[in-house]
């Protein structure tokens, strides 16, 4: 997947992207660079600049909360298909949670920058996008608790 017209058909193709207007799939195709990732690497890490976001073509990924002391904790794994990162989207342009390839695979990665810029000069544009990250993000917020609330089990809590 190298050219942006390849790039283009199968964003039209992916779950997140569907029923997007042609001419938002192209800002998107534009914006995106293939890339292979490894076993291991960071993606991203918690704190530092959010300024992309990622589409996994192949592979699987660990999103993770950073820990104090010892290793990380898994709140989810994302596989082909997913979306990695939304806090390029939202003030103050963070990373909550860190992103690890648990395996080699490929991915789509965003101009995070880019998109943002397109969607200030393009509102109907920056709608669509947010509404669907506002999903998304609703979503993982909703498996990030069941998560906690299944491994501590807090009294009182449901």
């Amino acid at each position: 997947m190298t050219d942006k017209h390849h790039i283009e058909s199968d964003l039209a193709e992916q779950d997140f992207f569907l029923g997007l207007e042609p001419s938002f799939i192209t800002v998107l195709a534009e914006c995106a660079t293939p890339r292979r990732i490894r076993k291991d690497e960071t993606l991203y890490r918690h704190e530092h600049r959010a300024d992309r976001f990622y589409l996994l073509l192949e592979g699987r990924i660990s999103i993770e909360v950073a820990a104090i002391t010892g290793p990380p904790a898994e709140m989810l794994r994302l596989g082909p298909g997913d979306i990695a990162g939304w806090s390029w989207l939202i003030p103050p342009y963070r990373w909550h949670f860190q992103a690890r390839a648990l395996e080699d695979g490929e991915v789509l990665e965003f101009d995070g920058d880019a998109l943002l810029a397109h969607c200030e000069s393009d509102p109907r544009f920056g709608y669509e996008l947010f509404k669907r990250f506002s999903g998304l993000m609703s979503r993982r917020l909703a498996v990030a608790r069941q998560k906690m609330m299944d491994e501590w089990q807090p009294s009182g809590f449901a």
